[in-house]
């Protein structure tokens, strides 16, 4: 095969490469920086997570049949968080009916210093826990490994962890939304 003839077949290629991965069932391709989302196998059902809200309240976070959930761990001394963090509010808010959003400090139990932290970003109403009992640095090893910081997990409509995305994505760009897409279409 020609060198011409190679360039010229190479799009259709990729075009047959994209349509077998579609009938694969594989998620749209979803980047940050330096990272992309990856998908977790074998996929596992999200364990509940025991945690307190931001008035000292305890709670156990869980996954809810029927919808998606991002989980999402964030620290106070994270540059990036400081990114993350507010558009994870604005979906949050936008995709209410829709998605679950999931944030948990990694870094202190200081409630003043998560609420000073969280004070100075536009993240007013999202659901911030801390993780005072150790259940999600517990869940860290086994279900979610923290290889940055942030790392938002996926959890699909069944319960189960999809994948996850280190970084501060753009959760509100059109392949964020059809990312989302393709979780809540899957069952």
């Amino acid at each position: 095969m020609s060198r011409r003839s190679f360039l010229v077949a190479t799009p259709a290629l990729l075009a047959s490469l994209r349509v077998s991965r579609a009938q694969d069932s594989w998620p749209p391709v979803f980047e940050a920086g330096r990272s992309q989302f990856t998908v977790v196998r074998p996929r596992a059902a999200m364990p509940p997570l025991r945690l307190q809200d931001l008035h000292g309240k305890d709670v156990v976070v869980t996954a809810k049949p029927g919808r998606i959930a991002l989980v999402n761990f964030w620290a106070t001394w994270c540059a990036a968080c400081r990114l993350d963090l507010p558009v994870l509010a604005s979906l949050s808010e936008s995709q209410r009916d829709h998605l679950d959003v999931i944030a948990v400090c990694t870094d202190t139990k200081d409630l003043r210093k998560i609420t000073a932290f969280l004070g100075g970003l536009a993240a007013k109403n999202l659901a911030c826990y801390v993780d005072v009992y150790g259940a999600a640095a517990q869940a860290s090893t086994e279900m979610f490994p923290i290889v940055g910081m942030p790392i938002t997990y996926l959890v699909g409509t069944s319960g189960h962890v999809e994948g996850y995305i280190a970084g501060a994505p753009d959760w509100l760009s059109p392949a964020g939304a059809r990312l989302l897409q393709f979780y809540r279409e899957q069952s």
